[in-house]
C-alpha cells in the first residue's frame, strides 16, 4: 500500500521509529494477526510518544483514512483480549 505514517518533526529518531512500529503492528493485526502483548508493548510505548489523546485521536484517524485500519478498534479488541491471544482484524 502507498500511504504516509503520521509522524512529527519533533521526535527524535527513535521515537519516529517506535511511532512506526506501532503502526506496523495495526497492520500486522489486520493482515496476519499479533500477539496481544507485543501490539499492547508498542502501543504503551507509542503513549509514551504521543501521551495527548487528541493527538493520539488525530494521528490515528489520519492513519485510517489513509490505510483504512482502525487503531482505536485494534487496541480496543487488545485490551478486552487475554494475555497470550492472537488479534486477527478483519
Amino acid at each position: 500500500m502507498e500511504y504516509q505514517y503520521p509522524i512529527s518533526i519533533d521526535w527524535s529518531t527513535d521515537e519516529i521509529i517506535d511511532v512506526v512500529k506501532f503502526f506496523e503492528a495495526i497492520e500486522k493485526a489486520y493482515e496476519k494477526g499479533i500477539e496481544r502483548d507485543e501490539l499492547m508493548e508498542v502501543y504503551r510505548r507509542f503513549k509514551e510518544i504521543v501521551p495527548s489523546k487528541a493527538e493520539e485521536k488525530t494521528m490515528c484517524n489520519d492513519f485510517e483514512d489513509q490505510s483504512g485500519y482502525s487503531s482505536y478498534r485494534t487496541i480496543k479488541k487488545a485490551k478486552e483480549s487475554a494475555s497470550g491471544n492472537l488479534i486477527k482484524m478483519t
